[in-house]
């Protein structure tokens, strides 16, 4: 009788781990489709130079968005794992932190990227739109994806699901609207419709935290530099992951510019199957491990050879589907489905490292973790970047294997380090405990 209890109370276990990432899963892969379609109808309605603004502002965007909070977000999805009650100081924590950084970043964008980027011939209207798409592009998304966050902190996945999917027909519609309904065919008129969106989406999102009590404000000193740390590394693969589109813009034509920015985001978007994943583990992982890195072992090999199963079947999948892509992006694309098949595998990779990389933030190892993503992206600039200028783009596509199979081997080196320190560490504890009288 026990063994046939034990055998139910495992399978009722594993069931549901199943549904709970299929839900994961399968609101992230909504979510990345909803993407692709806003995508898709930019590039058509917008047109290969209008897009092509419309990617730089992003990209530069997407570099800044890391540095805007300073990593608070990771903290409270940390501390709210494994203490409920530290919630509300450490919302106020990221509303402040958030608040400074943001309003630094899109004044110090107003100020520059008018230099770089022309929506309008006025100067003034110029600097408008772009500040308006930087605040769209760094404040309010970093608004909306910490309410993702904190309710995946307190294991409310299924709310976590439904703001990630939210968000992402909400600017769906709006894409679908604005160039289909209202005629928008410039970068600028769109900016003012998806200023407008993410209005609408944040406020919603500020809504929901507010539901689950009014936030402390005040700084939570002694996560600073762990959230430095943390968004340190992600500032400069955001950057490295950013070069190659600024140099190949600067030695190849608006139509490889814009091809490869499509392929890539076909690549991020197949790696949010992995995703769904770490979302879903980082929170026990990060209970699993208060203890030390080393309880957390064997579940970080189950982990890995997860990840490695999804994300192969991943890129397989975008391997199979990229000649389809032309017909959702238009044809102008010609050297979308040589680039998006090209970079397809790259996805294992990105899978491998992950869950590295993840398993030691869970557990707090964040100058580790800093470390090997910091270096693998600092060497990864200065090799894209060369790679780019030198042999665009197939040195473009060689020096993203490169890279990313140099931190599988840096980060997961690093980790089997941190586990055998943090084992030698509890052996010796428990010594010396054992050693009072």
């Amino acid at each position: 009788m026990f063994g046939f209890r034990q055998i139910t109370g495992d399978f009722r276990s594993a069931f549901d781990k199943l549904v709970a990432y299929a839900a994961s899963g399968g609101s992230l892969i909504i979510s990345s489709a909803a993407q692709l379609i806003t995508f898709a109808v930019l590039a058509r309605s917008l047109g290969v130079h209008e897009f092509s603004l419309f990617v730089g502002i992003t990209a530069i965007s997407s570099v800044a968005l890391h540095l805007c909070g300073l990593g608070a977000m990771e903290s409270l999805v940390r501390r709210v794992a494994r203490d409920g009650s530290t919630y509300p100081v450490l919302l106020g924590h990221n509303l402040i932190l958030t608040g400074i950084t943001g309003a630094i970043l899109v004044a110090a964008g107003a100020i520059t990227l008018p230099f770089l980027f022309e929506l309008s011939a006025n100067p003034a209207l110029n600097a408008l739109l772009i500040g308006a798409m930087l605040v769209t592009n760094i404040v309010l998304v970093r608004l909306i994806v910490l309410t993702e966050q904190t309710f995946i902190g307190r294991s409310e996945f299924g709310t976590a699901n439904k703001v990630v999917v939210g968000f992402a027909v909400a600017r769906t519609i709006a894409a679908v609207l604005a160039c289909f309904a209202f005629g928008v065919s410039t970068t600028a008129e769109w900016a003012i419709w998806q200023f407008a969106c993410h209005v609408l989406v944040a406020l919603v999102c500020f809504r929901m935290l507010l539901r689950l009590g009014s936030p402390e404000f005040r700084i939570v000193r002694e996560e600073i530099m762990n959230g430095i740390y943390f968004c340190v590394p992600f500032i400069l693969r955001a950057a490295r992951q950013n070069v190659d589109l600024m140099v190949l813009s600067l030695v190849s034509t608006p139509e490889i510019v814009s091809s490869y920015s499509v392929a890539r985001r076909m690549i991020e978007s197949s790696y949010l199957s992995v995703e769904a994943l770490n979302r879903l583990i980082y929170p026990g992982s990060a209970r699993a491990s208060a203890e030390g890195l080393h309880h957390i072992a064997e579940r970080v090999k189950k982990v890995l050879a997860a990840a490695i199963l999804i994300s192969v079947a991943a890129a397989v999948a975008v391997f199979i589907i990229a000649p389809v892509l032309p017909y959702l992006f238009g044809h102008d694309y010609v050297s979308l489905v040589s680039f998006v098949r090209k970079l397809s595998w790259v996805v294992i990779l990105l899978a491998i490292w992950s869950v590295a990389v993840e398993a030691l933030g869970a557990a707090g190892n964040h100058a580790y973790r800093g470390t090997v993503m910091s270096l693998g992206s600092l060497l990864g600039c200065a090799i894209t970047a060369w790679a780019t200028w030198y042999d665009p783009p197939a040195g473009t596509i060689i020096s993203f294997y490169v890279i990313e199979f140099g931190m599988v081997i840096a980060s997961w080196a690093v980790l089997a380090r941190a586990i055998r320190k943090s084992r030698g560490g509890s052996t010796g504890a428990q010594l010396l405990k054992g050693a009072q009288p």
